[in-house]
């Protein structure tokens, strides 16, 4: 499928240097909205985290916090695809970034005022699962429209490399303010919340809608249409989900740094940011030596290897093989990835871009929430390690039966080739 790109500027004078992602203040806006926000979801993971399981000592109740997420995202994905496609996507996304700024200053207050309580916490939880649903797919559908079709690339680059240092340097900011006071954590990531929409704001308004159109129940649908008549589409976006699904173990990670590895809220903050370790040392390799060729024995063996990662951080006992474990977990993730998104957005019309965003959120960024309930109520049934190391082989299995349900995308070798699988 080809796509036709237009320039995203009405007057040329706003472009100072067309060959520069500088140059594109539009791009820089978005680029700082996303990073703060990245941040500031971060730094409020590692302290809810750490502040349930202080409260409740529950391996439950550690999933529970992802399930509360995962659901509003479930219950909205139609809805977010429409509204996406149809009103200011900056609008959207600045409305959004604002909410979860109040959300998480409210609850900076409560814990002030000692009235918070873990009710206070799923609730806050709620509301940024809720606001996350709207924000994510339309920031992804949004960076099309404000750069030229030649810096998309470079763009898409920068911005996975600014997420992957955010996801780093996020839970270890999130774990030294927790230390010193979980108010100051949740205070911080409010503002960063709200930085993000203060950037989000300034980005020029008549870039961020392809113009209102016509709302029916099939359009509501045609996102999980498209995709179902991709079946390389589908495929890819269906492993990651179960294979997140089954190896989440982000959700046991205060019980490990706690009682298993004995460290403090720093600990929990690093071993949140390993996995963005790898991730972002894969992204440069990647940089240098892109996946060309064989994309879906690559994408298949990346699950697998995710697997026998996610196995070995169950067993280990130190939390320098800790660490490492998790490097290569997030190694491992970033290579499904940079398959993922030109399959995606690439070859998707931009009026569909919201909806097929959606759906794909769906599939692929609430994997990890709901997969942390996985782990919650797996652990809580079995035990932590034995909970991890299932989530493990339970991974390594999807990939290997999905390796027949789909030989189209086994079999796979150029991104080029992949429109054309029937």
């Amino acid at each position: 499928m080809s796509m036709k790109f237009h320039a995203p500027f009405g007057d040329p004078q706003s472009v100072p240097d067309r060959h520069s992602l500088s140059g594109h203040r539009p791009f820089v806006f978005f680029w700082f909205a996303r990073v703060f926000s990245a941040i500031a979801l971060q730094i409020f993971v590692v302290a809810v985290g750490w502040q349930i399981y202080a409260l409740t000592g529950s391996a439950f109740s550690l999933g529970l916090v992802g399930l509360v997420q995962f659901l509003p995202i479930l219950l909205l994905t139609l809805a977010v695809g429409h509204v996406a496609d149809r009103y200011d996507r900056r609008a959207i996304v600045r409305i959004c970034q604002a909410i979860m700024g109040g959300a998480v200053a409210v609850t900076a207050l409560a814990n002030f005022g000692g009235w918070l309580h873990p009710a206070g916490i799923f609730c806050a939880a709620a509301v940024i699962g809720a606001s996350r649903s709207f924000e994510h797919p339309t920031m992804t559908a949004l960076l099309p429209k404000l750069i030229d079709a030649s810096l998309l690339p470079k763009a898409a680059a920068a911005t996975a490399s600014a997420m992957q240092t955010a996801f780093i340097i996020g839970p270890v900011i999130g774990g030294l303010l927790y230390t010193a006071s979980p108010t100051a954590a949740y205070a911080v990531a409010a503002s960063f919340f709200l930085s993000a929409a203060f950037f989000s704001a300034l980005i020029d308004s008549r870039l961020t809608s392809s113009g209102p159109h016509p709302g029916s129940r099939d359009s509501l649908f045609s996102g999980i249409t498209y995709i179902r008549s991709n079946p390389a589409i589908l495929g890819a976006i269906s492993l990651d989900l179960f294979s997140v699904l089954l190896g989440g173990a982000a959700a046991l990670l205060p019980i490990y740094a706690r009682d298993i590895l004995h460290t403090g809220p720093w600990g929990l903050g690093v071993l949140r940011s390993a996995p963005a370790v790898g991730a972002l040392f894969m992204s440069f390799i990647l940089a240098r030596r892109p996946v060309r060729n064989r994309i879906g024995h690559r994408m298949f063996a990346a699950v697998i290897v995710f697997g026998i990662a996610t196995i070995i951080f169950g067993v280990s006992r130190s939390l320098i093989l800790s660490l490492g474990a998790l490097v290569a977990l997030g190694a491992a993730d970033v290579v499904s990835v940079v398959i993922r998104i030109p399959l995606v957005q690439i070859v998707t019309p931009d009026r569909m871009r919201g909806r097929v965003s959606a759906v794909n959120s769906l599939f692929v960024g609430t994997s990890n929430q709901l997969g942390e309930f996985e782990s919650g109520v797996t652990a809580a049934l079995f035990g932590t390690v034995p909970a991890v190391m299932i989530g493990g082989f339970g991974a390594i299995a999807v990939a290997l039966v999905w390796m027949r349900l789909f030989p189209q995308l086994r079999n796979a070798d150029r991104f080029e080739d992949v429109s054309e699988i029937e």
